[in-house]
């Protein structure tokens, strides 16, 4: 009788040690399948936005490797279903000519950011295109060439996508983020420029009487057709980042010791796109000019086209956006005062075109996937 007495007392402590090494055993087998299930995370992680590298690798050093002819340097193009699409193999929709809407990244960046993203976000692109009935075009270009020869290549391009498919490009809005913005402004320079409308884009047609030569006091074609232009986040009056790099910079060489000479030959590396950031330059001649690299260099105006509607939205980190704070750090990439700022001169003068909206307690990213961002685009397009 004594002797079953240990034995229960041992069935029920075994009972009661199993879910402890059943515990034991569970911790033993996670800790061994997390290295591998983390490597496939990043594996999985690492193809969905393997995208952004070859935009990030351009943005930084572009201008480098289109000097080289590296095969990685991206060539200015629109693109859809993920790929460079030739301007005459552009697939429209059917139904007719609907205002066509074209989007514009900015540094560093491609056509997804408009178009994918998390599913509880609008992306501007395909839910216009639902919505609005417009017809949606992305471009994707090399962001660390200086700004005006994308502006250049821009309206070069745009020229050409109106003669090709004049009965499907009616009316255009550009719609541009960041550094975009500074392309889309300027290629309405280079689009308005006294050579504008005699400029001929690679590929078209470039006999005497070809449609597409004009008189040089004219506009080029995509000019007039422009109804609307939304910058978002657009450092129109510089970057603030890009200012402290080149004072950092200029700092250093004063110092004139070889460790800060060598800091500064490395921050000196930044792309040529990223430089023209410091004053918005958007014109050859200001980065050609002997004082460029002054601290106030010369700047070149580049106002709004004319009868075309401009809208200038701006994030704040903070919810006052009258602040100081919030002028100089603004959306924390953008400044305040820079995006909203004399963009064109005094706001008098365009009164009634240009249209400055803030969207409090939004940063630089958010700007592009925001309900109310959205629904002033659906709102005034």
């Amino acid at each position: 009788m004594s002797d079953a007495l240990p034995s229960s007392s041992s069935h029920a402590s075994a009972k009661s040690d199993s879910p402890r090494w059943q515990r034991v055993l569970s911790i033993l087998r996670r800790t061994v399948t997390v290295p591998a299930e983390g490597i496939g995370y990043l594996f999985q992680t690492g193809r969905s936005y393997r995208h952004f590298l070859l935009p990030a690798l351009n943005g930084a050093i572009g201008d480098q490797l289109e000097a080289s002819g590296h095969r990685r340097t991206i060539r200015m193009s629109f693109r859809q279903n993920g790929r460079d699409v030739a301007v005459p193999d552009l697939v429209f929709p059917d139904g007719g000519p609907r205002r066509t809407v074209v989007f514009v990244h900015g540094l560093m960046g491609d056509e997804y950011i408009w178009q994918q993203g998390p599913p509880d976000v609008p992306r501007y692109g395909p839910q216009l295109a639902r919505e609005a009935d417009v017809n949606c075009l992305y471009l994707r270009y090399n962001t660390g060439r200086h700004i005006s020869e994308n502006g250049r290549d821009f309206s070069r391009l745009l020229t050409e996508l109106v003669h090709t498919w004049p009965d499907h490009v009616t009316d255009l809005v550009l719609v541009g983020h960041s550094m975009g913005g500074l392309v889309i402004r300027s290629a309405g320079y280079y689009g308005t420029a006294p050579q504008a409308g005699s400029a001929v884009t690679d590929g078209l047609n470039q006999e005497e009487d070809h449609p597409i030569h004009q008189q040089e006091s004219q506009p080029a074609p995509w000019v007039t057709r422009v109804r609307s232009v939304f910058l978002l986040g657009v450092p129109n009056e510089g970057s603030f980042l890009e200012q402290n790099s080149f004072l950092t910079a200029l700092l250093l060489r004063k110092l004139n010791l070889r460790p800060t000479r060598y800091v500064a030959n490395i921050i000196d590396q930044r792309s040529n796109g990223i430089r023209d950031l410091r004053h918005a330059r958007l014109v050859d001649e200001d980065w050609q000019s002997p004082h460029a690299d002054d601290l106030l260099p010369p700047r070149t105006p580049v106002p709004p086209l004319p009868g075309v509607q401009y809208h200038v939205l701006a994030g704040s980190l903070l919810k006052n956006a009258e602040s100081i704070l919030a002028r100089y750090f603004g959306d924390g990439l953008v400044g305040g005062g820079s995006a909203t700022g004399s963009v064109f001169g005094p706001r008098t003068t365009f009164q009634g075109q240009v249209h400055v909206r803030v969207f409090g307690r939004q940063h630089h990213g958010t700007l592009l996937a925001n309900t109310e961002v959205y629904a002033y685009l659906r709102e005034h397009l």
